[in-house]
């Protein structure tokens, strides 16, 4: 494969490093970007162990709770104009209700009715489109809930009361009391919007993600001239420290600098008056993973000229 200009930009971003070492770490992996930044990471060039898609849309996620269910929605639209636009908020506010009461599944809330209009949520949207001006997309909700408990919603860099740029929810079971509960809840959801935990424990890990961090590990140590055994130690050592990283359980609690997660809540049992368990959590952050076409005007110019 060809290795662009476009896709030595591309990773230049994910990764950080200098634009020769991109394209050497192109080079090298015949143009699999995900691959070069790897690539990168093996040999200590990338700025970054953790890298997450470039955020490059607007709109709005919404969080709304009801008793012991919370949900959080994802509506986009091409501007952050739009995305302050009243009839914006009060659709993104609505859709998610919606979603608290009929569930994640977009495909099913878009043939839900949507209230005082006649129309299905879908024909919603599509009136808002023509209305407004510019296109809009309902992309991703989650729905949590609890038996006996609560589910603490909490949103960061709120335009609105439940309208913001990240929406996090957390699911805590307990028999004990609901607003001691909800002020931890409160406090871990702050926490997840900050530290963008992957996942809540470690058996809920993506497999795939943790073979993938095994074999940057294994590549950087046999750089080191170790023995294998020393090796394996080293690598168990380093993937713990990944874990801390990544695993919402495992990680340090923000609030104060100090704590495993694991442990606030274990330690929250003698305020709220019963064993606590942190059974879910759910961050939606706006645009995450989406990337924005970008016009290099310049650039297209320069190669309708070569031909």
């Amino acid at each position: 494969m060809a290795v662009t200009a476009a896709l030595v930009k591309e990773l230049r971003e994910k990764s950080g490093a200098g634009m020769m070492d991109c394209k050497k770490a192109l080079t090298e992996t015949d143009g699999d970007l995900d691959a070069a930044v790897d690539w990168l990471r093996t040999k200590g060039l990338a700025a970054a162990a953790k890298k997450s898609g470039r955020v490059a849309a607007e709109g709005l996620v919404g969080a709304a709770v009801d008793g012991t269910k919370g949900a959080v929605m994802e509506v986009n639209s091409e501007t952050d104009f739009v995305a302050r636009n009243d009839t914006f908020q009060n659709f993104v506010e609505t859709v998610t209700k919606l979603a608290l009461a009929h569930g994640e599944n977009i495909e099913t809330l878009k043939g839900i009715a949507y209230p005082e209009t006649g129309r299905t949520v879908e024909e919603q949207l599509t009136h808002n489109i023509a209305t407004i001006g510019e296109n809009m997309s309902l992309r991703r909700a989650r729905v949590l809930s609890v038996t006996d408990g609560v589910v603490v919603p909490y949103v960061h860099n709120a335009v609105q009361p439940g309208l913001g740029k990240i929406g996090v929810l957390v699911a805590l079971e307990s028999t004990g009391d609901k607003d001691k509960l909800n002020e931890l809840g409160k406090q871990i959801a702050m926490h997840v919007a900050a530290a963008a935990p992957q996942s809540l424990s470690t058996d809920d890990l993506d497999p795939a993600a943790i073979e993938r961090e095994r074999a940057v590990l294994i590549e950087q140590a046999r750089d080191s001239g170790k023995t294998d055994e020393i090796i394996a130690k080293m690598i168990e050592g380093r993937l713990r420290k990944f874990y801390q990283e990544v695993v919402l359980l495992e990680q340090t609690f923000v609030v104060d600098g100090e704590t495993r997660i694991s442990k606030v809540v274990e330690n929250a049992a003698k305020t709220v008056g019963a064993p606590v368990t942190l059974t879910g959590f759910a961050r939606v952050q706006l645009g995450e993973g989406i990337e924005r076409e970008e016009s290099d005007f310049a650039a297209e110019v320069a190669a309708t000229l070569a031909h």
